[in-house]
């Protein structure tokens, strides 16, 4: 399993834009029901800096979603706003969890 985290902050303008593509990718990424993707996104108290959570079972598993035309669209118009703080990506462990995920 693999594990990445990515941390950001958008311009207060670009928020809501960008919260709206993180749905768009959630919905599709529902739509196409992977099993080897779990895929979380949180907005934090400041209203504009983002945390993205991508557990997955295999490599092909990320290859699904870094293909994915919605998720490249989202990652195009993230960098074409001028965020802030650019993404910073992380590789973390998991050490527990309350439910399986997978």
């Amino acid at each position: 399993m693999k594990i990445v985290k990515v941390t950001y902050t958008t311009k207060a303008e670009y928020a809501e834009q960008n919260q709206s593509n993180i749905k768009n990718v959630m919905a599709e990424l529902q739509k196409i029901n992977h099993p080897g993707i779990n895929y979380n996104a949180c907005l934090g108290a400041d209203g504009k800096t983002f945390t993205h959570t991508a557990f997955f079972n295999s490599p092909e598993d990320e290859k699904v979603l870094l293909e994915l035309p919605l998720f490249k669209h989202f990652q195009e118009q993230l960098k074409a706003s001028g965020p802030e703080t650019p993404p910073k990506q992380e590789l973390i462990m998991l050490v527990g969890s309350s439910t399986e995920i997978f």
